[in-house]
């Protein structure tokens, strides 16, 4: 059963159509690329399904279960993370802060309390181990490269170990060398058993990491097909328009 299923999904503003109809899927351990140019609807539906916007009509069903995400704070607790492309982070805190941001842990006992900055360092080199990153927890994110400032992002979705990860174009402004990072992240996500929607315009990013390949187009999904089923030169006909369907 899949974790994540939308059905005849559909959103407009006023007049704009962004999504029409629009039918998607995804269960645990399974990367999916989303592509498509701009303006075909992908940020919308990452949004939907990050519960910042309410679809116009359709159903979201998560486990099985039919779900409507009144906030991001809904889709959170059933498990769902977005790292947006410019990743949110604080420059003049730590890595941990970060990490931990809006959910720090705090020790002491009756009304006296106080942050625990020894146990949120700890579980931030936990995650940063796990995700094979040699960002340091007391590291200032103003001096990180691009690559580790995506560590930081993506080890504050894994502090809720969630089941389903939206990662929006995490690739797009990083040298060669920290592609090679982020997509081996990524990887390591989806081989831990978490899904993942990578929404991206690179196309052999999503050919190395991804599972399948969804294409939309002027609010339609015009494609959903395994990568071993289609090709780079497919999905860009389907993207430009030069190819009507898969």
């Amino acid at each position: 059963m899949s974790y994540l299923e939308l059905k005849n999904v559909k959103k407009s503003f006023g007049a704009i159509n962004a999504l029409q109809g629009v039918d998607f899927q995804i269960g645990a351990g399974e990367a999916v690329g989303l592509m498509g140019d701009n303006g075909a609807g992908k940020s919308t539906l990452v949004k939907i399904i990050a519960g910042n916007v309410q679809p116009t009509s359709g159903q979201i069903f998560v486990d099985g279960q039919d779900t409507v995400f009144a906030s991001p704070l809904d889709a959170r607790k059933l498990g769902i993370e977005i790292v947006y492309q410019d990743l949110a982070l604080c420059d003049n805190l730590t890595a941990a802060a970060n990490v931990f941001l809006g959910r720090e842990l705090q020790a002491g006992f009756g009304q006296f309390h106080k942050l625990s900055h020894a146990a949120m360092n700890r579980r931030a080199a936990e995650l940063f181990g796990e995700l094979k990153s040699e960002t340091r927890p007391h590291d200032l994110v103003e001096r990180m490269s691009g690559g580790q400032r995506q560590a930081v992002a993506l080890a504050r979705t894994r502090l809720s170990d969630p089941k389903l990860v939206l990662l929006d174009e995490p690739t797009a402004a990083i040298s060669v060398r920290q592609v090679a990072e982020v997509l081996a992240r990524i990887a390591q996500l989806r081989d831990t058993g978490h899904a993942v929607i990578l929404v991206s315009h690179r196309m052999g990013d999503v050919f190395e990491v991804c599972d399948r390949v969804a294409v939309l187009r002027r609010g339609h999904k015009i494609a959903d097909k395994p990568i071993g089923d289609t090709s780079p030169e497919e999905v860009t006909g389907l993207i430009t328009g030069a190819l009507e369907e898969a």
